[in-house]
Order: C-alpha cells, then structure tokens, then sequence
C-alpha cells in the first residue's frame, strides 16, 4: 500500500493516464509474493509454495507502537473440540520473542460474565483474529458467531482475519471467508509458524 501511495503522490508531467493504466495492471494481479507462503487463496484447492520477499518490520515492541493500544495481539476463535491444539498455539505464540498477547476463551474470559460480552469484547480488544477451522468450529455456534464479530470488526479496527483449515473439505470451507487467504494445516509447525509470521 505505501508504493501505491507514493505513485498517486508523485507528480508526473504528462502521463496521468499511463501511471493509471501501471497501477491498474498491478492492482489486478492477486498473486503478489509477500501475501504467500503456503497459504491457500479461496479460489484455489492446491497450497502455494512460494517464499515471501524480505521486507522490513517496524519495531512492534517498541513503546509508541501501535500494539499497545489493545490489549490482545490475537483472539483465537476455536472449538472446544480442539482446545488442545489451540493451547499449543497459544503456547508458541507467547513464548516468541514478541511475547504475543493472546486471548483464549476458557482461560481469560472473567468467571460470571456473559459469553456474548466476552466475545465481543475479545474481538474488539485484538488486533488479528485467527479462526481454527475445523468439523469441530463448523458445528458450535459460538464459532460462527464469534466468525461474524471479528468480520464486522476488522474493517474498522484494520485488523486481520486469519482463518486456519484443519481437517476441513474445500466444500465445507465458510463462505463469508471466501474472499480471504487462508492457511491450510498440514504440519503443526509450519502453520503455527505462518500464523506468527502474519501477526507480525
């Protein structure tokens, strides 16, 4: 977004209408390197395997920072079925070096408090949400609902919806996620590893 700000910034004597026609035909190609990394476009069934360009991260830790204006750095929205994997997430998550900050449902939800507030107030108070797909999720409604939260608030909070596939058929894959990357579990490590590398 920065480069594409910069060219509609820069002042070019005559050639308004060929700058236009450059941003047109970059804009049109989804396939742009950074956005994969084995991570799954909704139109496609087979995970890409390209490496992502080296590019350079502002400081996340740093005071001024915007990642101190919530108090989460990821909600995990996840079955109850799946709780064991979704606490060896959380478990690398935290123990980076950026020390992320995440919500989980059974662990930081106050005792007493309805579970709609809890889960709004989750989703409100993150920066990335990250939906573990699987049967599990796609039978709870708590999941959908949560799913639905975190995609009316991501536009306005400039956050990130990460869904996460595991065991799931393309078929079953939600349709209100469709329009989105997603990452496709096959081994542990690697997805827990891209999952980190897109909060970042």
């Amino acid at each position: 977004a920065g480069w594409f700000r910069r060219l509609l910034h820069k002042r070019k004597p005559s050639s308004v209408e060929s700058s236009l026609n450059a941003s047109r035909s970059a804009s049109s190609s989804p396939s742009s390197s950074s956005a994969e990394s084995s991570i799954s476009f909704p139109s496609t069934s087979l995970a890409r395997s390209v490496r992502p360009s080296a590019v350079s991260m502002p400081d996340i830790n740093a005071s001024g920072s915007a990642r101190w204006a919530k108090g989460y750095d990821v909600c995990i929205c996840h079955s109850e079925m799946d709780l064991e994997l979704v606490e060896e997430l959380v478990s690398y998550l935290e123990g980076q070096p950026e020390s992320f900050r995440c919500f989980l449902q059974l662990r930081d939800a106050a005792p007493g408090s309805a579970v709609v507030t809890e889960l709004c107030n989750a989703v409100q108070n993150s920066h990335c949400w990250v939906m573990l797909i699987t049967p599990g999720f796609l039978q709870d409604p708590w999941c959908k609902y949560q799913m639905h939260q975190a995609l009316a608030e991501a536009p306005m909070a400039n956050g990130r919806t990460i869904p996460v596939l595991k065991d799931v058929d393309r078929k079953d894959y939600p349709k209100e996620l469709r329009n989105l990357y997603y990452i496709y579990m096959v081994l542990k490590e690697n997805s827990f590893r891209q999952i980190r590398d897109t909060i970042v």
